[in-house]
């Protein structure tokens, strides 16, 4: 086997010290220059800031970096402001010159760590630092996260809401980079532009249990277009609990409830009649409310019609925002087990109902299988996410759509082996 002459003198210098035993050694830096102390590479580096101290970059103009000495190169820079959002760059083939790719934020500080080497191999060190003038707009883009911080089902979805639209393929990128979701245990995830104002994130599968979601902005500072520049946002944590996903089956009108792959109770129910067919899917929790009055006139139900109601209801469980909710139904507990006797809700009796509603939360999973009804809405009538696919899902992002289907350089970089 051939070996580079690196790893001959590290053999070497190893079987070396193991003869000589502890009495000293032979090999030191001997005029190594990996192992030499980094040189002044002031007069080699320069960079198209201005002279004067003191004096502030234009955020719009790229950042560039020179080597000015014949005799060296630039191997490596890292740019960082004081938030520690990192500016991503390319470096010329002959080492000669490195500039950024990614924009610079406004009203922000620098530090930019140069390192090169001269034609011996002896490592050089130049550190830059500097301020970026304020942006030109006065009116940013901020971004609010949701749900509300707290503890959620596998289930939630992330919601970033803009306070104005951005329709441009290339700003969407901007401003999608920006949005960082990480997680831990870290999963693989992704943002939906759901429309101009509004973006979804959701991992591949459900969020791992007991979970720790931290969300937050990046956009402060950062030119969108010419006339748009990002603002500070609060940022957001989520802790994710126990796998609780319900089960409904129309067709065998029963719901069988199930906590971390175990199955801990079997309801008989009953779900919407011919005409008012509950949406089959995934739904998410979406909140829950001890009392609720229920009138058909809220779901279009004419009233006088024999199909309208007006009815005290106890244990309701929300998940859609267009009014289906899983309760208690006492007045139709003979059809439940048997019959599909609702206007679209799931009912069950009081009892099984308080035991459910104690039972699940916010972000929890509900599905529906062999209804004759219609497939939950993805957006716009709760979280109904989950029933887009996972290729789909990858084309609704400004960055992925298009691309191989795997985790970002991000995600790879900070993905851990999770327990089957």
């Amino acid at each position: 086997m051939n070996h580079s002459p690196r790893t001959r003198t590290v053999v070497s210098c190893t079987l070396l010290v193991i003869a000589l035993g502890a009495g000293g050694t032979a090999c030191g830096s001997g005029g190594n220059p990996l192992s030499a102390k980094p040189y002044d590479a002031t007069d080699q580096i320069s960079f198209n800031g201005p002279a004067d101290d003191g004096k502030k970059v234009d955020p719009d103009r790229p950042l560039e970096v020179t080597a000015s000495d014949d005799d060296g190169r630039i191997t490596d820079v890292t740019a960082m402001d004081a938030q520690g959002r990192y500016v991503t760059g390319e470096l010329s083939a002959d080492g000669t010159r490195w500039h950024s790719t990614s924009p610079l934020a406004a009203s922000a500080h620098y530090t930019v760590r140069v390192s090169t080497e001269d034609d011996d191999g002896a490592p050089g060190r130049k550190v830059l630092a500097f301020d970026t003038s304020k942006p030109t707009a006065k009116k940013p883009l901020t971004v609010k996260f949701g749900p509300e911080g707290g503890k959620y089902g596998v289930g939630q979805p992330v919601t970033a809401e803009l306070n104005k639209p951005v329709k441009d393929k290339a700003q969407r990128a901007i401003v999608e980079r920006a949005l960082r979701v990480d997680s831990v245990p870290a999963v693989q995830g992704a943002w939906y532009w759901v429309d101009d104002k509004e973006l979804h994130y959701r991992p591949k599968d459900y969020w791992p249990t007991h979970a720790t979601v931290k969300v937050r902005s990046e956009l402060d500072g950062v030119k969108i277009s010419d006339r748009l520049w990002g603002g500070a946002s609060k940022p957001l944590k989520l802790s994710i609990g126990d796998r609780v996903i319900a089960v409904t089956d129309a067709s065998s009108h029963s719901m069988t409830v199930w906590k971390n792959g175990k199955e801990i109770n079997e309801l008989p129910v009953t779900t919407g009649k011919p005409g008012f067919e509950t949406r089959n899917g995934v739904k998410v929790v979406l909140g829950k409310e001890y009392f609720v009055r229920m009138r058909g006139t809220t779901v279009g139900i004419a009233e006088g019609s024999s199909d309208n109601y007006d009815l005290p209801v106890y244990y309701a469980t929300r998940v859609t925002w267009s009014g289906e909710y899983v309760h208690a139904a006492p007045w139709s507990v003979g059809s439940q087990g048997y019959e599909n006797v609702s206007h679209g809700c799931t009912g069950m009796s009081t009892s099984n109902a308080e035991w459910f509603f104690d039972n699940i939360r916010q972000g929890d999973v509900v599905k529906v299988v062999n209804s004759d009804g219609n497939e939950m809405e993805p957006f716009g009538n709760g979280f109904g996410d989950w029933n887009v696919n996972w290729k789909k899902w990858r084309g609704g992002s400004a960055l992925i759509a298009n691309t191989p289907d795997a985790p970002s350089p991000e995600d790879t970089a900070r993905l851990r082996p999770t327990a089957v």
